[in-house]
Formats: C-alpha cells, sequence, structure tokens
C-alpha cells in the first residue's frame, strides 16, 4: 500500500476546541487507508543530526506555557515504532541519533489527536536536522520509499507563521504558495523567502514552513498531484494544509 505525504497546518494546542478546524482534519484522515504507521516532522524539533524520538509510548512533550491546566492533561498514548525507526536508520546511513524519552510534542499530537483518536496506529517523530529547505527535500526523496511500506509521511508546521504581525502577509503568502504548490513550481517554493512576496514576514523564522519541504521531497515524483485539502485561516494565520499522492 503507497501512502500520500501530507503537510499540515498544526495550531497550537486550543486547536481542539476549533469544531470547524477538527472537523476538516478528521474529515481528511476518514478518506485515507489507515497506515502502518505514520513519521511526523513537526516545526517544533530541530536537532543535528537528524533525531528520532523515542519508540516506545513515553509521556507527551508539552512545548507550550501559558495555556490552562486542561491543556497539559491531554495525553495520547500511540504504540512506538522501533521497527520504522530501523527503517530509517536504514535509509540514512549512519547520520541518525535517538532520542528515547522525548514523547511527541504539540506539532505532532495535536493534529494526530483529530485525525487518528484511537491512538492506535505506531507513531515515530523525526527531527529536522537544517531548516535549509534543499536538505530537507533531499531527506524527504531519501525517506521516499517508506510510502511503498505504508507509512505516512507528515510534515506538520504552519503555511505562515508570524504570531506578531498575524494577519500582516498572510493573505498574500498563501495566495502565492496556492499558486506555486498548484503549478509544481518547485524552485520558487524552495527560495521561498526571496521569490515570495511578504515571504519574510508571513515567515520571520522559517521553522512552520521547513518541514513542508521534506513532504515534497517524499513525493518527488508526483508533485502534480499536490491538492489543497484545508485551507482559511485560524487566528490571522494560514491553515492550508496539502496531500501528495
Amino acid at each position: 500500500m503507497k501512502t500520500p505525504a501530507l503537510y499540515l497546518s498544526h495550531g497550537a494546542p486550543p486547536l481542539a476546541d476549533d469544531a470547524l478546524w477538527t472537523g476538516q482534519l478528521a474529515a481528511w484522515s476518514a478518506t485515507l487507508a489507515k497506515p502502518e504507521a505514520i513519521l511526523m516532522v513537526s516545526a517544533h524539533w530541530e536537532d543535528a543530526p537528524t533525531t528520532l524520538g523515542a519508540t516506545t509510548t513515553v509521556p507527551l512533550t508539552y512545548d507550550f506555557g501559558g495555556f490552562p491546566e486542561r491543556y497539559y492533561r491531554v495525553v495520547y498514548p500511540a504504540p512506538g515504532a522501533p521497527e520504522l525507526a530501523a527503517k530509517i536508520r536504514g535509509l540514512l546511513g549512519g547520520k541518525v541519533t535517538d532520542a528515547p524519552e522525548r514523547g511527541l510534542d504539540h506539532g505532532a499530537y495535536v493534529p494526530l489527536k483529530e485525525m487518528f483518536p484511537e491512538a492506535d496506529i505506531p507513531v515515530l517523530q523525526m527531527s529536522m536536522p537544517t531548516l535549509d529547505p534543499r536538505g530537507l527535500f533531499e531527506l524527504g526523496r531519501r525517506l521516499a520509499p517508506l510510502r511503498d511500506q505504508g507509512v505516512l509521511i507528515i510534515g506538520s508546521g504552519f503555511f505562515t507563521h508570524n504570531l506578531r504581525g498575524l494577519m500582516i502577509g498572510a493573505g498574500v503568502f498563501d495566495a502565492w504558495g496556492r499558486e506555486a504548490l498548484d503549478t509544481g513550481d518547485l524552485d520558487a517554493l524552495l527560495d521561498f523567502q526571496h521569490a515570495a512576496p511578504a515571504g519574510r514576514i508571513a515567515h520571520p523564522h522559517t521553522e512552520h514552513f521547513a518541514p513542508l519541504f521534506v513532504t515534497l521531497g517524499a513525493a518527488a515524483d508526483e508533485l502534480d498531484t499536490q491538492k489543497t485539502v484545508i485551507d482559511g485561516f485560524w487566528g490571522g494565520l494560514a491553515k492550508r494544509s496539502i496531500q501528495l499522492g
């Protein structure tokens, strides 16, 4: 079973209170065949060399502050994925290390809880070893064979992420990004900070756009299948989310 590759905008923990967005995520997952395992690449974990999170079920990483206590009581006890970790090591060679106590962060578990609420699919989170778009695209290419083994690869970020400016530049950048994706303009996407109007405004830091390039690399031969599944805005940020394959 060949799985698609996804890039989604994941939202903060209060996403769980947004009936529209949670419904969109649930409806999206209902169109997907149940994967054998899920590989999450979240905007909230940068670590070099490439690092794999816990391969057993450990507590979540509540990597946020200032929220009501109930958000720190959320659980998502998905099975670990040691077999997937071994496959990744094989694909990437010796450039992989481990963080056995690091649980899923909110870029991983917040959307997964809405898409696969039963938490019965093995999940592994992998760090981004760089924010360089071409480096991440190549990383995705090397991971692409996992899709032929039933692994759902998900890049989890936010299509725009200027928390101070919010809507400043978000609409312009979102429209540019939609067109670049729809036309398969990979060169422009890889050079988004220079090629996109408001590129540096929409992403003053690039970690939330970066997971997109892992997704694109994992589906490099199927860029023409790209489709937007979720669009619109949440708190002034573009929540565009796409599927390839």
